[in-house]
């Protein structure tokens, strides 16, 4: 990576190693995947959880905890732990445990890294493909080690979208996106916004996510040449509405979506 660095540039070997942990997280939870003996357990929330999340994080943690033992992390599996320093890494380490649990090999490992600048690094490993993404703000957006773009589609008609499913778009919300033309599809969780940072699809269509489900995706799809905010417009890390998309046609989507 041979980025010119800027003040808030971040250092490339400090994402070279949060790749390295990322992937090495999603790895572990091979071990689980496709057992049909796992089993599964149900947080307050009613969604899944299993044995492989809960090592997944508990790796990332421990690491984390060694190497940057100022820094906080909050993680979807364990309380949050407090820092000092200023900044604050971010942990999903099976977004898309129902997917994990059926045997579907697109769920992901997420790892992200905020500081006082704002989203800083963004990680999302798909173990079963042995594939990932990664960014580090200023430095790009890579695949595999390769540099990555968005696609520069600019016809919602002609565009591919992608969703993690459709039971949670607001009432009219469907119908007037599919209305455009445009093909629907759901390769949804974190790997919806792997395939819009290589140019695989235009957009993903995302509501009602946590913190550790979009923190990765405010570096990588920005790195890729892409656009990404809430349904309202904002772009402040925190849970929500999303919408990710190679930029061209982000607007024409945001209105759709909201109906106005």
């Amino acid at each position: 990576m041979t980025e010119p660095a800027s003040a808030d540039t971040v250092d490339a070997e400090l994402l070279n190693e949060s790749v390295e942990l990322a992937r090495e997280a999603g790895r572990l939870t091979l071990d689980w995947f496709n057992d049909h003996e796992l089993s599964v357990g149900r947080k307050d929330d009613g969604s899944p959880v299993t044995e492989a999340d809960k090592a997944a994080e508990a790796l990332l943690r421990e690491a984390l905890s060694k190497q940057f033992p100022d820094d906080g992390v909050i993680g979807e599996e364990f309380p949050e732990e407090q820092g000092t320093s200023g900044r604050t890494w971010i942990i999903d380490p099976i977004d898309g445990t129902r997917s994990f649990v059926r045997g579907v090999p697109l769920y992901t490992t997420l790892l992200a890294l905020i500081d006082q600048h704002g989203p800083a690094i963004g990680i999302a490993a798909v173990p079963p493909l042995d594939e990932a993404v990664w960014a580090g703000r200023g430095l790009g957006c890579y695949h595999n080690g390769r540099r990555c773009q968005v696609s520069s589609q600019d016809d919602l008609g002609r565009s591919y979208l992608s969703a993690s499913g459709f039971e949670w778009w607001p009432e009219g919300a469907f119908p007037r996106v599919s209305q455009s033309g445009a093909r629907m599809r759901t390769w949804g969780d974190g790997y919806g916004y792997v395939l819009v940072a290589t140019g695989r699809v235009d957009a993903m269509i995302d509501p009602g996510l946590n913190l550790w489900d979009i923190a990765p995706m405010l570096v990588i799809v920005p790195e890729a040449g892409g656009r990404i905010t809430q349904w309202n417009g904002s772009t402040t890390a925190s849970a929500g509405d999303w919408l990710a998309s190679n930029g061209a046609i982000h607007d024409d989507l945001l209105t759709r979506l909201r109906g106005n």
